[in-house]
């Protein structure tokens, strides 16, 4: 009896050990938290925070509108105070685009080589042109095949103008995209562009006594940034830059910095866009006078633009983006889904 004892106490001592089991046995014995899910779609909205208020902004905007137009609220005084934080978000954009164009094209281009430079230009140019071309191409044969509008006031107006609507060609306005591109001053390039019109004007022709009314082509100047002209300047001057090495390393720091400077003030814009962006749809939703009747004279030409961006936007560009890079389209979509929302918003 006494022999067993010791054995009776190390068997004791052995069973109230605690047994020794893996770490990873015992991450499956743990139960399963809800909370991973929960965190996963609270991380999602912080990091996209500002594409949601811009949803959001979109959405509030929408129903503000309609309740002004359930109030019956026409007094243009409320309607200006309604849509005025959406003009003010307008100017500030406005007022960013000359410095945003001259910061990042220069910065970009100015730390790149003359080779890179010229191949990315190059293509640049080459898929400008292309989209552009397929985009006029789907434009005429939407508006053939639907035919948005009035049939009979386009008749009518045919017969009333056919004969002296032809004085600016497909060559003019082409001619007219070389001239900008080329401003003759670059200060007048930031608020005026140039383009060929026809005026009428009286010839008297020899042999007689009466004058004859006869189109004439000319250039004149007419309102708005003449962004191409400035594009290819800036690229110039980018390319340029990068060229001079060390002697052009100053000018680059200093349009670094301006880049940056720029950026944090378009990054404070875009906080404050989703308010803007609301007071921009409810005070056009509520200044629509009859909703019925727009909605039944512009129906179809809202068809034909939707169809039309719906077409080239989601099936053309992305077919050419995956052609060149063979990566998923919808990634790079994703990216740039904030700025999407933005242009819906302020209509731009």
């Amino acid at each position: 009896m006494t022999n067993q004892q010791p054995v009776h106490q190390s068997n004791k001592a052995h069973y109230d050990e605690p047994p020794i089991v893996e770490a990873g046995v015992l991450d499956l014995l743990e139960p399963k938290l809800p909370n991973s899910f929960l965190g996963t779609y609270c991380g999602f909205l912080i990091r996209n925070s500002l594409l949601v208020l811009t949803i959001l902004g979109v959405i509030a905007g929408s129903l503000f509108g309609m309740l002004l137009r359930y109030v019956s609220i026409t007094d243009p005084n409320t309607l200006m105070l309604v849509s005025f934080p959406g003009d003010i978000l307008m100017r500030m954009l406005k007022m960013l685009i000359l410095p945003l164009i001259i910061s990042s094209l220069i910065t970009g281009l100015a730390g790149l080589d003359a080779r890179s430079s010229g191949r990315m230009g190059s293509r640049a140019m080459v898929y400008y042109m292309s989209t552009t071309v397929i985009a006029a191409i789907l434009g005429v044969i939407l508006v053939l095949g639907i035919h948005p509008g009035n049939p009979k006031l386009r008749s009518s107006q045919e017969q009333d103008t056919a004969p002296k609507n032809q004085e600016v060609s497909s060559l003019d306005a082409f001619l007219d995209l070389i001239r900008n591109l080329f401003p003759e001053n670059l200060v007048q390039a930031c608020f005026q562009q140039v383009q060929t019109v026809a005026k009428k004007v009286s010839v008297m022709p020899p042999n007689q006594t009466e004058p004859v009314i006869v189109s004439k082509k000319k250039l004149e100047f007419k309102w708005g940034m003449n962004v191409l002209g400035l594009i290819g300047f800036f690229i110039t001057f980018g390319m340029c830059m990068g060229k001079m090495g060390e002697k052009g390393k100053l000018m680059s720091e200093f349009f670094n910095i301006l880049n940056e400077i720029i950026m944090k003030m378009v990054g404070m814009i875009m906080w404050y866009s989703p308010v803007g962006i609301a007071s921009l749809i409810s005070g056009k939703i509520a200044a629509i006078g009859d909703l019925e009747v727009v909605a039944r004279q512009l129906g179809m030409y809202m068809v034909t633009v939707i169809v039309g961006l719906m077409i080239h936007g989601g099936i053309i560009l992305p077919l050419i983006f995956f052609s060149i890079t063979r990566k998923s389209p919808f990634t790079f979509y994703s990216g740039i889904f904030q700025a999407w929302i933005t242009a819906l918003g302020t209509a731009s």
